[in-house]
């Protein structure tokens, strides 16, 4: 039994590359079905996002699966020439195959190290594989030991713990800040990538509301909709300015949107009551000044980037706890695999049928030398017996059925020879 990953990523490959091997999800069946037959494997598995593109693959001897059999695959799939991917590959068999997996789904060889999203886009590739019917017992199990693994890691490390993203950073700020953002009310000025990352951190955090000020409505209306903000335009924000707990800004303007004085007839409506500010705008959206407001916390972009490289030294020290992790889990996937090997099985299950029956055996024994009726002895020692020999069946037979899985109820009635 053999395991493969192969693939490019963010570190082997620039995005020009990447997008002509990366997967469509509408025909991913298909691809799955291909390997099958085209690669000589016996279960296949794709992962494909804006980062990477990796096939995990398991084949019934080493020597079945080829990286001239996978490029060739590749390069008729994607209809791209063998040259245009070979530079780019890297390839893991057997305990290093099981090793990457782990380490991508952990966040590990992420381009953001300790990032989140990848684990769902690995379940995700596992649920293609089985909708596609590519997946079996020892990709299934490497699967399911892959997504303990990093539970395991997000459990008891901190690498996932710190803010490394700007927009993460602010929003994380403002959660210390306040004690919930669920009664606060956010103005986000602008609608580029930043500020969307900013509106989509905020709802997910649950924050009360959200107004969007913008130089052209549209691009803001969009962007608003996925988060039921409101929109204004650059020129109402003065109107609006009162009513915002939290300002964060990052525009494209070349000169500050939001100045002292406008802040400060701001705090006086507000009777005080403080204000935290982030810009994140390179040159500055909101005035130096501003920071001399005794009710303004307001942060830069520089004071966030400080924050952020405290965290990255955070997450490169949890990142070690991490890796000793993966590599303890490794072990103990190889270590069942192996034991799949025929003559393995044979041996630990005579192994443990006559264990049980020694134990059963002497307790009869003891039985015999306390003078308890033979027969009697002799009938419990093979009830006991056999019930035990009973047991793993059985609760193999009632799980299948439970399951609805007939396929298996007739591998099992045929495995343990039951006629009817």
């Amino acid at each position: 039994m053999s395991i493969v990953a192969v693939g490019i990523n963010h570190k082997t490959a620039p995005v020009a590359i990447r997008e002509k091997i990366s997967f469509n999800p509408d025909k991913l069946s298909v691809a799955l079905q291909e390997m099958l037959s085209q690669v000589q494997c016996k279960e296949a598995a794709i992962l494909s996002t804006c980062n990477r593109t990796e096939l995990y693959l398991v084949a019934a001897d080493k020597y079945d699966i080829t990286q001239e059999k996978v490029i060739a695959w590749l390069e008729h799939h994607h209809n791209i020439p063998a040259s245009t991917i070979i530079p780019s590959l890297y390839w893991h068999s057997d305990q290093k195959a099981v090793n990457h997996m782990m380490r991508v789904a952990c966040g590990l060889d992420s381009l953001v190290l300790g990032e989140p999203q990848i684990l769902g886009q690995m379940k995700q590739a596992y649920s293609q594989a089985k909708a596609a019917g590519s997946m079996a017992l020892v990709m299934d199990r490497l699967f399911q030991r892959t997504f303990g693994v990093a539970k395991q890691v997000r459990t008891e490390t901190e690498i996932g713990s710190s803010a490394v993203s700007v927009a993460f950073a602010a929003v994380n700020l403002a959660k210390h800040i306040f004690a919930s953002l669920e009664k606060a009310k956010v103005l986000l000025v602008g609608a580029g990538e930043t500020i969307e990352l900013v509106a989509k951190h905020l709802y997910e955090n649950k924050v009360g509301h959200i107004t969007v000020a913008n130089r052209t409505l549209n691009r803001a209306e969009d962007m608003a909709k996925q988060v039921g903000a409101d929109v204004i335009t650059l020129a109402q924000i003065p109107q609006h300015m009162a009513d915002a707990d939290i300002v964060i800004s990052s525009t494209g303007s070349t000169l500050p949107l939001i100045g002292k004085g406008m802040v400060e007839q701001a705090l006086a409506k507000r009777k005080h009551r403080p204000v935290f500010m982030v810009d994140l705008a390179v040159p500055r959206d909101i005035e130096e000044q501003v920071s001399d407001l005794e009710d303004v916390f307001l942060y830069t972009v520089d004071d966030l980037q400080s924050i952020i490289a405290q965290n990255m030294e955070n997450r490169r020290k949890a990142a070690i706890e991490a890796e000793a992790i993966v590599n303890h889990q490794t072990s103990g996937f190889m270590s069942w695999l192996r034991g799949l090997n025929t003559q393995d099985t044979v041996v630990s299950y005579r192994k443990q049928c006559l264990s049980e029956r020694d134990i059963l055996l002497e307790k009869a024994l003891i039985q015999l030398q306390g003078n308890k009726a033979p027969e009697a002895v002799v009938a419990e020692l093979a009830t006991k017996l056999t019930n035990k020999l009973m047991h793993a069946p059985t609760n193999a037979i009632q799980t299948a059925a439970q399951g609805g899985e007939l396929d298996k109820i007739v591998y099992l009635r045929d495995v343990l020879q039951i006629d009817k």
